[in-house]
């Protein structure tokens, strides 16, 4: 290295190479060299002011067997104010919030594996570090730097190398256009390694799309759903989703920056917000916030330098079928259920009615629920008059064309149906009572909030009767 002066020696070597001069008896002097004693990784180990650097390096005990065994390695060692700082700047408490390959790449990139270089050694220009990725070297009159890392202390000799102290971590060249941006987040971050899979696994264009500033140049909102979320919502392999996963992954995703103060509020039906990948539906009614009912907003205002990321508890999926398919498709299923709402619908004239735009919300009652109101089977509806069963089915279904999923039900809620009369939702009971006050209906709440193209159905265990 060149022009070190200002630089004072690595303290930990202080021991480690030593001069002695002694006089024989004929006057003649001689000097005596000691040679380090420690590796690198005891160098380390000794040296208080890399203990965050130690703590990361233990982690990984193949690379520790490698800094510690025979070798000529020139290390570039970021101090513990390096690590706070890089923690700070990718928004981590702790190293070990850090996902574990991610920080082997970073520790990797400190490590030049093809000499050991001395402060005498080191001359401006590029050297590929154990990583494959890249480092600049400048050395002139204003010091040694690494990037951006300036070396402070130098030539701590070791066994198997030398070890240089930097004043910031090297990020490798292909992690850096990630800090600081939406991404950061839950790249750098072990709860999120399964969002970060997908982001790597769909199309480069959303890589790109979560790294802009978005398609009107305002920013984007990320609602980033953790590991956890993934689970929750039924995906515990990328593979079975990964023909919308570019689609999911959208619809996280909202054009402009909208901090928590922005969410728009909600009444008694969700308010929507266009997504990249479709519409979401965000209930805030001064409580928690949630979307689409059954997923939680659990952190919020995660500000980076291309917009803000919301924490979510459940991954969004888009739906892809309208009221009538829902229906159809479990009027179909083994164990078969809805058969007899199916019948109803069509003896009614209404067969088509739930697969038009809507948007609907609809509470829809099982095969049991009917066989209590006294319909014993699909004979049986198909026998009744479809003015009853019109009666009937649109006491079912809420008169404002909105979406009003669960999240956004009151106690005592007085909603009005299509056929002109209300029911009463009871949420300490999760119940409905219907216009002509028969028992109260149940909601499932397995079958709560099942999201579909034109609306939302509720599935409920009786059948809502008019008062007529």
């Amino acid at each position: 290295m060149k022009n070190l002066n200002p630089m004072k020696k690595f303290a930990i070597i202080l021991f480690s190479v030593l001069t002695i001069t002694s006089c024989s008896n004929d006057d003649d002097d001689s000097t005596i060299e000691f040679e380090p004693t420690n590796s690198i990784v005891e160098l380390a180990q000794a040296t208080p002011e890399l203990s965050s650097l130690v703590t990361a390096l233990v982690k990984y005990p193949d690379l520790v067997d490698l800094l510690s065994g025979n070798g000529t390695y020139t290390v570039f060692a970021p101090n513990n104010t390096a690590f706070a700082d890089l923690l700070g700047a990718i928004g981590q408490t702790s190293i070990d919030d850090i996902p574990e390959d991610v920080l082997k790449s970073v520790l990797q990139h400190h490590v030049f594996a093809s000499a050991a270089l001395e402060a005498s050694d080191v001359t401006s220009g590029t050297i590929t570090m154990a990583g494959g990725e890249t480092v600049d070297v400048v050395a002139d009159s204003n010091g040694v730097f690494i990037d951006s890392a300036q070396v402070i202390a130098v030539d701590g000799l070791a066994t198997n190398g030398v070890v240089h102290v930097i004043n910031s971590v090297l990020v490798p060249p292909s992690m850096l256009p990630i800090v600081g941006t939406i991404v950061a987040p839950a790249y750098f971050n072990k709860n999120f390694t399964t969002l970060i899979e997908a982001v790597l696994a769909a199309d480069p264009s959303i890589l790109e799309l979560l790294l802009s500033n978005g398609p009107g140049d305002s920013g984007l909102t990320l609602f980033a759903p953790t590991n956890d979320a993934f689970t929750a919502a039924g995906i515990t392999d990328l593979a079975d989703v990964a023909d919308i996963v570019d689609t999911v992954l959208a619809y996280h995703v909202v054009d402009g920056t909208i901090m928590q103060s922005m969410l728009p509020d909600s009444g008694i039906a969700a308010a929507e917000v266009s997504t990249l990948g479709g519409n979401i539906y965000i209930t805030n009614a001064g409580g928690a916030v949630s979307i689409n009912g059954t997923t939680m907003v659990t952190a919020t205002d995660i500000t980076g330098s291309n917009g803000v990321v919301h924490v979510i508890d459940r991954t969004l999926i888009p739906p892809t079928n309208t009221i009538n398919d829902i229906v159809a498709s479990l009027a179909g299923g083994n164990p078969a259920e809805f058969t007899m709402l199916a019948a109803a619908l069509a003896q009614a004239g209404l067969g088509d009615t739930f697969g038009t735009a809507g948007p609907f919300t609809v509470f829809a009652p099982t095969d049991a629920a009917f066989m209590d109101a006294g319909f014993a089977n699909v004979d049986a509806i198909n026998a009744t008059d479809a003015s009853v069963l019109v009666a009937i089915l649109t006491h079912h279904v809420v008169e404002p064309s909105v979406y009003i999923f669960s999240t956004d039900l009151t106690d005592d809620l007085q909603a009005p149906m299509l056929n002109g009369q209300n029911v009463t939702i009871d949420l300490d009971t999760l119940t409905i009572q219907d216009a002509a006050g028969s028992t109260p209906a149940g909601l499932v709440t397995s079958l709560l909030n099942v999201h579909a193209t034109n609306g939302v159905v509720h599935v409920i265990d009786k059948v809502l009767l008019p008062s007529n």
